[in-house]
């Protein structure tokens, strides 16, 4: 059992009753207005946040001058080579979280404008997501402190070498096939120094270093790359590392085309004893050109086939005209081009299915859209499944922007891929890293921030359509334990609190196996069990 946040028992003699309720809206994101209990202590005041997701920099004014200590870890928002900024809360995108312009959306506005503080005085590195556990500090403005003691904990890079999360990868089951999506940022190898990319060879040496790096770590079956150079030297070197560090045979999709000034497309690596492709890809060329393309690929062990679309958006910045002028709504300019490219890989998959014989679809790439805006929900309303949302809640991000979190990089798959599915997470080697150790300002050696987004990572297990089995039961009052989860044994328990942040994860090791939700804070509650490619959701309202 692992938990992802401090918590504090409660009374095992209290007689508590737990309601669990079918979920059937998307939970509001309204600020609820909250206050700080300053606890007395020896050397310092203790200060707790009432609700970390609420919290703004302007609870501080009364403790200017004097030293607190921190209840609560508080993360890291943004980590500059100058100072960083901190908050009780991880600081999230609105539009990652909220529909645009919604009441829900300018709640969120509102406290990200005023959530975090300057940390100052502090020595060595730390990423952005790295907790302060257990911290002194000292208030010198409503808007600074100054480091006095603390521990460290979490989203190190000591962390994140020991690799990506295999347990949320086998949340259903464990994967027979691994697939990345990622946005390479750039991925030149023939057409230097035009101001994109690396400048000369030295830079790209450096680029491809880290990418391989990053890439062999992951070592997925099949790799659906955006920001790449068109032609085909680039898919040719990335396949020819992966190979050699990996010791499985890669190969990758030939489009036909050439490599030209500094133009990127999208395109596919894969391992070659374990997919191959089938059929022809399909190229759809709505809005910018090269980016958008399907492939289906069939597992050798099994025959089952899949198709992977890999899709790379238009940005959001720039002047648009009409449209696609900035609405001012946080989705930024050329919305309405994003929104014609969604319906348009829809469009390319009714026809391609139909060629290819399989209606099962991965949908991914850099959507150049957070969670909630108009690209992304034209996907989700035609009936595709989010898989940030669905296995991770409100805390799954890829990207971050001015210490706002988010996932500009998507995985989405239709209703008959779903059972397929096994678990999916964004594995944080570039969002979280300063723009420093990007390749052409340092010669680091390691895979970090070879790009400005964090892969993606899916897991399949193709052909899997088990029926759901899984049930919560209720045991009514409780002592120690409110339910019981039955026949989900080898799958997993996820728990997250009404802002959507994970509070409670635990393996399903028996066929009636209970909660212990007196390890959770009362209030509002998020359950999900998944098992054997399906996931059973239910809120908990605890007392």
């Amino acid at each position: 059992m692992a938990l992802y946040q401090r918590i504090q028992t409660k009374n095992m003699k209290a007689r508590l009753t737990i309601a669990i309720i079918i979920l059937t809206a998307g939970l509001s994101h309204a600020a609820v207005p909250a206050t700080d209990r300053p606890e007395a202590a020896e050397a310092e005041t203790v200060l707790s946040v009432g609700n970390p997701q609420t919290w703004t920099a302007s609870q501080l004014s009364s403790y200017v001058g004097k030293n607190v200590r921190l209840k609560e870890d508080w993360y890291v928002c943004t980590s500059t080579s100058s100072s960083y900024k901190i908050s009780p809360r991880r600081i999230f995108s609105a539009t990652n979280q909220a529909t645009p312009l919604s009441a829900a959306y300018n709640s969120i506005v509102s406290l990200n404008k005023n959530g975090t503080v300057y940390l100052n005085g502090v020595s060595g590195y730390h990423r952005t997501g790295e907790r302060l556990h257990n911290a002194v500090v000292k208030v010198t403005s409503t808007n600074a402190v100054e480091f006095v003691s603390g521990e460290w904990r979490g989203n190190s890079r000591n962390d994140i070498l020991k690799g990506y999360d295999k347990q949320s990868i086998d949340h259903n089951g464990t994967h027979t096939l691994l697939v990345c999506g990622a946005n390479l940022e750039y991925y030149l190898v023939e057409n230097l120094g035009t101001g994109y990319g690396p400048d000369n060879s030295t830079q790209h040496q450096r680029q491809r270093n880290k990418v391989s790096k990053a890439l062999a770590l992951i070592n997925a079956d099949i790799y659906g790359l955006v920001e790449i150079e068109q032609g085909q030297s680039a898919l040719a070197e990335i396949a020819a590392d992966l190979t050699k560090l990996t010791g499985r045979a890669f190969s990758y999709v030939n489009d036909g085309g050439s490599s030209y000034g500094s133009y990127t497309k999208s395109g596919y690596v894969y391992c070659s004893q374990t997919v191959v492709p089938y059929a022809n890809f399909r190229e759809n060329n709505t809005g910018v050109q090269h980016r958008k393309f399907m492939q289906c690929f069939q597992e050798k062990s099994s025959g089952e086939r899949f198709i992977l679309s890999i899709n790379h958006f238009k940005a959001k910045s720039g002047s648009g005209t009409g449209d696609n002028a900035d609405q001012g709504d946080g989705q930024g300019s050329f919305n309405a081009d994003r929104v014609k490219e969604a319906q348009s890989v829809l469009s390319a998959y009714n026809y391609y299915r139909t060629f290819v014989q399989e209606e099962d679809i991965l949908i991914m790439g850099d959507l150049n859209a957070y969670g909630k805006e108009d690209p992304i929900t034209t996907l989700t309303g035609s009936g595709m499944t989010d898989l940030h949302r669905y296995f991770h809640a409100d805390s799954s991000y890829s990207y971050t922007y001015r210490s706002e979190a988010g996932y500009l990089d998507h995985a989405l798959c239709n209703s008959s891929m779903l059972p397929q599915v096994t678990g999916m997470l964004s594995y944080h080697i570039n969002s979280d890293e300063r723009d420093t150790y990007t390749y052409d300002k340092s010669d680091d050696g390691t895979m970090f921030r070879y790009s400005d987004h964090d892969p993606v990572l899916v897991g399949l297990r193709l052909g899997n359509q088990t029926a759901l089995t899984a049930e919560v039961y209720l045991t009514g009052e409780i002592d120690g334990s409110c339910a019981e989860i039955r026949n989900a044994s080898g799958g997993v328990i996820r728990i997250y609190n009404i802002q959507g942040m994970l509070v409670y994860e635990e393996r399903i090791t028996t066929d009636n196996h209970p909660i212990q939700t007196e390890m959770l804070p009362g209030g509002l509650h998020i359950l999900h069990v998944y098992h054997n490619g399906h996931v059973l959701t239910r809120k908990l309202c605890i007392p």
